[in-house]
């Protein structure tokens, strides 16, 4: 198996490392869109490697190649989507403009929602469930993002600078106000009267949340430019 893919990384000399990543991270790549795609369609159970190798047109012996089991592709599956949703807050610091601060966050959050829809509904079905492959990673790592983040919300209260405000439930507004766009997004597009959501459609999203959530919090919009 891993003579196969030693071909298929390719590249001898110099070169050869920099070609064999490249080529993994597009295998890779291929895979998580498929797995994505199975894993929302028929859930973690219902889910096969069979059918996910199917859909990456990838034998499944492949597929084994980069993930031995299917629970370690679903959880690189859920990591990537929460790695992605935890580096949108990184302009949440100290020092920052709490408007421009949250305001980039909502609309990195509505930028997902739209390009990486299918991985966000795993995530949401797999809480709906109860999270019984993900609960600790929410418990100990997700939990220690959030209150790291909140600290800086509340050092930021302290000074002044924004409205109290409990934090942590404003993380929690604001996954649900974005989220919705992904997870939901049939419902919305059939109330808007749509067949599919347009990018104009979560650029006032975007507006719409941010200037909520920001006159919630006493802040005006920060300026553009």
């Amino acid at each position: 198996m891993s003579g196969t893919f030693a071909e298929e990384d390719g590249g001898a000399g110099a070169g050869g490392s920099g070609v064999r990543a490249r080529s993994r991270a597009r295998i890779e790549a291929n895979i998580r869109r498929a797995a994505e795609e199975v894993f929302a369609e028929m859930g973690f159970e219902g889910a096969s490697t069979s059918l996910i190798a199917k859909r990456a047109g990838l034998p499944k012996a492949n597929l084994h190649y980069y993930f031995k089991t299917k629970n370690d592709l679903y959880q690189f599956v859920l990591r990537d989507i929460i790695e992605l949703w935890l580096n949108t807050a990184q302009e949440i610091q100290p020092d920052a403009d709490p408007a421009t601060a949250l305001a980039h966050y909502i609309a990195q959050k509505i930028d997902l929602a739209r390009d990486r829809p299918i991985a966000s509904r795993v995530f949401a079905n797999e809480v709906l469930h109860g999270a019984p492959r993900f609960d600790e990673f929410m418990r100990r790592d997700l939990k220690e993002w959030v209150e790291r983040k909140a600290a800086i919300i509340d050092g930021w209260v302290a000074q002044g600078r924004i409205d109290a405000v409990d934090p942590k439930h404003l993380f929690f507004m604001i996954w649900a106000t974005t989220q919705t766009y992904s997870d939901f997004t049939v419902q919305i597009a059939a109330v808007l009267g749509r067949r599919e959501l347009t990018d104009s459609d979560y650029r006032l999203a975007a507006d719409q949340i941010t200037k909520i959530i920001l006159k919630g919090c006493g802040l005006s919009e920060p300026s553009e430019g």
